[in-house]
């Protein structure tokens, strides 16, 4: 059986009824958040039938955690056109994760969805999580000078990305702000960074 999932496997009609179907769960948590996403109200809105939608995605979870992948991608997109801006490496990687973090906070109920989502322990969503921390590791690696020694700056980023996945959680949670979880990634960032000026 052919994985739908990937969509470099997919035909160009299969691509947009699945990009449909990514949109319409967009819009749906963007308007109620986690629970405005059932699979039929999702099926309704793309024009798709309920079965189509798992020939691509396992569940919800991985649904909504797959379009938290193309929105990293997009923001990777963004980011290289309008390259990360700071005097030092911390400068420039917190730009980085504060752009990623006040996109998110424009879509609260969306982004509370896909936070939310990519806790799960689905296999599918799994692999989304990984997808989505090697875009991320791509986006904060613009920030980097290019003679950073390549496996510190993966270690750097990795915990970095730890650190604003769990300031997400606490901040689509209630326990903090949003203002905090920048101000979490800053700190972070600078604890790491300064050093290597």
């Amino acid at each position: 059986m052919t994985d739908l999932t990937a969509t470099d496997q997919l035909t160009k009609s299969q691509a947009a009824r699945r990009q449909r179907v990514v949109a319409a769960a967009l819009e749906l948590g963007a308007e109620g958040g986690y629970d405005a996403v059932q699979m039929r109200d999702v099926a309704t809105r793309a024009n798709v039938a309920l079965g189509t939608i798992y020939r691509y995605f396992s569940s919800k979870d991985h649904l909504l955690a797959a379009a938290l992948v193309e929105w990293a991608r997009d923001l990777e997109r963004r980011v290289a056109v309008r390259p990360p801006r700071g005097d030092t490496t911390a400068e420039r990687v917190v730009d980085v994760l504060r752009r990623a973090t006040r996109a998110m906070e424009k879509e609260p109920r969306l982004s509370a969805a896909v936070v939310t989502a990519l806790s799960s322990n689905d296999p599918k969503v799994a692999d989304c999580q990984r997808e989505v921390g090697i875009v991320m590791d791509r986006i904060q690696g613009l920030a980097f000078p290019s003679d950073f020694d390549p496996a510190l700056q993966r270690r750097i980023t990795r915990a970095l990305g730890h650190v604003w996945f769990s300031s997400l959680v606490g901040w689509v949670n209630g326990w903090v702000g949003i203002s905090e979880t920048g101000d979490e990634l800053d700190s972070a960032a600078h604890l790491m960074l300064d050093q290597f000026g």
